[in-house]
């Protein structure tokens, strides 16, 4: 019953208001706030739009270090930094290791060709024929040793 009344006054005092124009006041008051809040929107969206496409200018500008959100995070960028410049020196390191292993690689190649070649060439000049032709030229006469030969045992 009390509730009922309630209602009752309540709508008697909105008729009131209709009649003597509050209302309306009301009404055209709620429809300007309503288009401040969608004007404040378009603001807001219009000012994100911008901010997006000054993005890419501060980039390459530099002025992207100036920006409040981006300062927060210099220890993680210097971070990133010195890891790349760690990695290309590691990539550089390796690549001079690499070229100076295939060098000594050559080189090694290049000494057992000779190797094999001086091998080769002491394999000729120590031959029995060898060394008479070189006794000859110097005028030496070969000739067996004149004690037989012994085999010492222990």
């Amino acid at each position: 019953m009390e509730e009922d009344e309630l209602f009752r006054r309540r709508v008697r005092d909105e008729v009131r208001r209709i009649q003597s124009g509050e209302a309306q006041k009301d009404i055209e008051r709620d429809i300007e706030e309503q288009e401040a809040a969608e004007a404040e929107q378009t603001r807001k969206e219009a000012k994100k739009r911008l901010k997006r496409s000054r993005l890419f200018y501060q980039l390459f500008s530099g002025s992207i270090l100036q920006n409040s959100s981006v300062t927060k995070h210099y220890g993680h960028l210097i971070a990133i930094a010195v890891a790349s410049l760690v990695s290309i020196m590691v990539m550089f390191t390796a690549l001079y290791a690499d070229m100076k292993y295939s060098r000594l690689e050559r080189e090694v190649q290049l000494m057992r060709e000779r190797s094999i070649r001086l091998r080769e060439q002491l394999y000729q000049h120590t031959t029995h024929a060898a060394v008479v032709e070189e006794l000859q030229k110097r005028g030496i006469r070969l000739q067996e040793p004149s004690k037989r030969r012994e085999v010492v045992e222990d």
